[in-house]
């Protein structure tokens, strides 16, 4: 008898990460193919890889995927289908084009080109309960044991990392990846399962993330897997 697979999920992203946006390319062809209702939700890797005695992401005035996250709140608060829009829009203009759009000034015309008003940056930064929102989704992937994105918790309150991609697969080979995805919520005790990189893989995730790797403002740190 064939499982019934999950009718929603919520996506922990943060905009930075390429690794996110990779895999959020894959969960909309999913979402093509089944209706899967896809809850977009935030995690800061500013604040899990922050060095100790640093500010926290929401002390400062601006702080790159923090405040794009802001932004996505401030737009989901109208329309979940407005945060949609925006995380494929400023993730592909990172991580496909090379903007930058962790930029205030990149970010307001990313709305503008999508027929909103730029100054909901500005008002997404002036409202304090925007960060409240996006700590607070920060907080609940850290009290799962979550570390990083994209970390998937379904309605059942399970949580799983991943699934770790590039060139993520489309159409039918994406729903049969879903299904092996939520296949691990039958097993709670099953924590990993991961495939070696070899020389010819890095290179490859290198390729793939050649734009974002040339716009990016910041270190990236690789935290190993608890």
């Amino acid at each position: 008898m064939t499982k019934e697979l999950p009718s929603g999920v919520d996506f922990h992203f943060d905009i930075m990460c390429p690794y996110a946006y990779q895999t959020s390319l894959w969960i909309r062809e999913v979402r093509d193919a089944t209706g899967l209702d896809i809850r977009w939700r935030f995690f800061s890797l500013e604040e899990i890889n922050r060095a100790e005695g640093k500010k926290h992401p929401w002390e400062r005035e601006w702080s790159y995927g923090w405040s794009m996250m802001r932004i996505g709140a401030a737009l989901r608060r109208q329309d979940m289908g407005l945060l949609d829009r925006w995380y494929a829009a400023a993730g592909s203009a990172l991580h496909v084009d090379g903007r930058k759009p962790h930029r205030p000034e990149v970010a307001e015309a990313i709305l503008s080109e999508l027929g909103l008003d730029p100054s909901i940056v500005a008002d997404a930064i002036a409202d304090p309960t925007t960060g409240d929102e996006v700590r607070n989704e920060h907080e609940l992937v850290v009290s799962k044991g979550g570390f990083g994105v994209p970390t998937l918790i379904f309605d059942d309150g399970q949580a799983l990392f991943g699934p770790v991609l590039v060139n993520p697969p489309k159409g039918d080979e994406a729903v049969r990846l879903w299904e092996h995805v939520t296949g691990w919520l039958e097993f709670p005790n099953v924590y990993e399962l991961q495939r070696p990189k070899s020389p010819s893989d890095v290179d490859a995730i290198v390729t793939a993330f050649s734009a974002y790797l040339d716009a990016r403002d910041w270190f990236t740190i690789e935290r190993p897997t608890p």
